[in-house]
């Protein structure tokens, strides 16, 4: 093993695996072995047996559904709006010296900070939790995707001009291209931290959602049922994770190179 020496997929795969592995093993160990008492952590099997109880008797499938779409609906809010602005302050200077300050100081705003304000003006609906992810997710995006697009080599452009390209023709043709792989990459990473502010947006004045199970678990002490839930969520967003790497491989693969 050497600083930055790749290994093979199959390698990759398996050191993932055992990592899992090795984390069941422990957590069996600690639970099974009395070291730590079920009122504070279920062990593994009754994590599994509660989930199935949620699944088949609670309809929790159900309020993955709606979490799912609450995380894809204002992510997907935030992306809207965030590229374009991203895009233009990344390009345009004079633009990126206006807004930057703003941008830079919303961004450390807490999502959760801003759950009473939009209760208040939106109520405890749908568009509540939507906006709360919009808010954490959408200063993100807007500052990261400004910097990938600002950070395009300036002779590329330089070589563009050269060649009689216009203002547009280079953000088209220049700075899009060269940015859409790290951009795709951000768009990643910033729906990974949506499933952060959902799951916060669930815990006040939800009726639905995972965010809402634990909730109510936690009332009745159901460890099993908070573990499986946290366990769902990390599924699900492995999964969306792994589809994004294999869908930025195929829109750009001259980003491998």
């Amino acid at each position: 093993m050497k600083p930055l020496q790749p290994v093979s997929a199959g390698a990759r795969v398996g050191y993932g695996i055992a990592f899992f592995a090795l984390f069941v093993v422990v957590w069996s160990v600690a639970t099974f072995g009395g070291y730590v008492q079920k009122l504070f952590l279920a062990d593994p099997l009754t994590m599994v047996g509660e989930g199935w109880n949620l699944l088949v008797n609670h309809g929790f499938i159900v309020d993955i559904g709606m979490t799912i779409w609450r995380v894809v609906g204002g992510f997907v809010l935030a992306v809207v709006f965030a590229l374009p602005l991203g895009i233009l302050m990344g390009a345009y200077k004079p633009i990126e010296a206006f807004l930057e300050p703003f941008v830079s100081f919303a961004r450390y705003l807490p999502a959760s900070a801003f759950i009473p304000l939009l209760i208040l003006w939106a109520g405890i609906g749908e568009t509540q939790k939507l906006l709360v992810i919009f808010i954490g997710s959408f200063f993100q995006l807007v500052l990261m995707i400004a910097v990938a697009v600002g950070g395009i080599r300036r002779d590329l452009v330089d070589a563009a001009y050269t060649l009689g390209a216009s203002d547009s023709s280079v953000v088209r043709r220049v700075l899009l291209p060269n940015a859409a792989p790290e951009i795709a990459e951000i768009f990643r990473l910033v729906l990974g931290w949506a499933w952060t502010y959902v799951i916060v947006a669930e815990l006040i004045g939800s009726s639905s959602g995972i965010g809402h199970m634990i909730t109510d678990s936690q009332a009745l002490l159901n460890t099993g049922q908070i573990i499986f839930g946290i366990i769902v969520i990390g599924l699900i967003g492995l999964i969306s994770d792994f589809l994004f790497k294999a869908v930025n491989q195929r829109l750009f693969p001259w980003a491998q190179a």
